[in-house]
This record gives C-alpha cells, structure tokens and sequence, in this order.
C-alpha cells in the first residue's frame, strides 16, 4: 500500500443496520408462517453497564419486531434458582433465545449455567456442542456462533476483505471472541495464528498478519511498528481511559478527543494504537466498529434460532 493511499473505515454502525434491516424481512416471514421470534434475557442483580446493555436489546428486539422478556433476579440469586429459571425458558415455545448476561455474581456457577441453556436456544453461542459445531466447520447456518466474532466475519464479508489464503493473526484467546473467531477464519480457509500474553516474538508474527483480529483487552497494544502496511485491523477492544498521560499517549493530535475528554474526564480506546490505523488499508473504529455489531448479530441469531427450531 503506498503512503498516500487513506485506509479504508469499517463502519460497524452502518454494516449493523444493513443486518437489521435484513432482520424486519425475515421477522414479517417468521410471523406469515405463524411464529414470532422470541428472546428471553436473564439480567442478575443492578450493575449498571450491563443495564444499559441489556435496554439496548430490548429496544432493538422491539424494532425488529422480536418478541421479548426480560427475567431480572436478585444479585442473591442462588445457582440452583436460576437453573430452575433456565428451566422453565428451555421449556417454553415461544422462546427460541436465552440470554444470560454476563458477570454473573461471583457465587453464581456461571459455566454450569450457560451450559443448562439448551444448544437451540444458545443464541451467544457459547454451549460446548455449539463450540464444537463452529470448530468442526459445520455450515454457518447450522450454526449459533458467538456474537462478536459472527459480527467480525459479517463485516469483512460485506465489506469486500479477502479472507481465503490470507495470513490472519488473532491476539487474545478467549471463548467469547479469540478462540471462535479463529475457528471462523479457518472456516474460510485463513491461515491462522493465535497469539497471547504468552506468546514468543509477538511483534514479529502480527507484522506477517493480512488480517489483524485484536482482542487481548489491553489499551493501545498493537502499536505501528507491528503492523505491515496495507494489512486490514480488526479492533475488538473497548477499553475505558481516564488517566491524562494515558489519553495524551493515543489522543495528543485530536482536538474532538481531547474536547470530549475534558468535558467527560474520560474515553475510549481500542486494543489497537489509533496512530497504527494509517499504516493500514481498513480498519474498525472505536467507538463504532465491532461493537455496533454485537446486538445486531444476537438479533440474528435469535431469528435464526426460531427458523432452525421450526424446520
């Protein structure tokens, strides 16, 4: 890529709306053929981003036209009371999503939970026969993938990335974004490197990289001297900064940042260093990349569950 080509933004806002426009038309089919998709959200105790969170899903089931109920049991909430919970939602019919939000309350067994959701229903993807549909490259249809990652391949897809026989590397391996993103990419013949905190000689492998997947939680830890010019960047992190140093590190050159940042004593930042983003040929933003896309493919999801249950 030469130096004076401008990097091309991949806008998460609008690729989600793209997909939930697509959504009305699948709802208004679901409801002519007699069913309208339903999602159920269990929301423990009051912690307020995950309030915030769990609105957003809300209002946008109602956009779409999805049905949904919202269960909100105290932070007390025994384990075994919300497995009974859970229960009750796998039983009824009319429920085709459940979603549990995480953290749960530290008493609580988490990973026992989200495995008593049945797989149908799994709509954040994360029940191991789900893992293990998505790993062994069953057809994406067939499959309730993670949110986050789905949104990721959605976003390279529409927007025209290759992705068949480009180097890809992965940094962060976790169940919600590293490990099933990395599963996906090699489902679309990528070859992939999955790098961690642990990883030997990590600058050097992320320069080989076509595609960059970061995701590791780490403010700004992708920095330009990782990154080959003309690689695509694919930032997962959202990563809240309140520290002048730290914001004058990423933000020193942007008057909108620094306004907004003396007015709100605080800002975003993703797990890549914005100053890497002009080395590359697209890259996602934050705000307004990857996470846009999150609630969109839940909403997918929860459609394509109630589609699958029915077939």
């Amino acid at each position: 890529m030469s130096s004076t080509t401008t990097p091309r933004v991949l806008d998460g806002t609008a690729i989600a709306a793209e997909i939930k426009s697509e959504l009305v038309s699948k709802v208004a089919e679901a409801k002519h053929r007699g069913y309208t998709p339903g999602l159920a959200v269990i929301l423990v105790g009051e912690n307020p981003a995950s309030q915030l969170y769990v609105k957003s899903k809300v209002k946008t089931c109602a956009e779409l036209g999805i049905y949904s109920e919202m269960h909100t049991p105290h932070e007390s909430v025994t384990t075994d009371q919300l497995l009974a919970l859970v229960q009750s939602l796998n039983e009824r019919n009319e429920i085709d999503g459940i979603l549990i939000q995480l953290p749960l309350p530290a008493h609580v067994d988490t990973e026992l939970l989200l495995e008593a959701v049945i797989p149908e229903k799994d709509v954040d993807g994360f029940h191991p026969i789900n893992a293990g549909r998505l790993l062994s490259g069953a057809p994406s249809e067939k499959v309730l993938a993670p949110c986050t990652p789905a949104g990721i391949m959605e976003m390279l897809h529409r927007s025209n990335i290759p992705i068949s026989g480009q180097r890809a590397v992965v940094i962060g391996r976790s169940n919600i974004v590293g490990k099933p993103i990395a599963a996906m990419l090699i489902n679309a013949s990528a070859t992939v490197t999955v790098c961690h905190s642990r990883t030997r000689n990590l600058p050097e492998i992320v320069r080989e990289a076509d595609i960059v997947v970061a995701a590791i939680g780490r403010p700004g830890f992708v920095t330009p001297d990782m990154v080959r010019p003309g690689a695509t960047l694919v930032d997962v992190g959202i990563n809240r900064i309140t520290d002048p140093a730290e914001f004058n590190r990423f933000f020193a050159n942007s008057p909108s940042r620094q306004e907004s940042f003396a007015k709100r004593g605080s800002t975003v930042v993703g797990d890549i260093d914005p100053a890497a983003f002009a080395l590359s040929s697209a890259y996602t933003p934050v705000p307004g990349g990857v996470g846009a896309l999150t609630i969109a493919m839940l909403m997918s999801n929860t459609v394509k569950a109630a589609a699958m249950r029915r077939s």
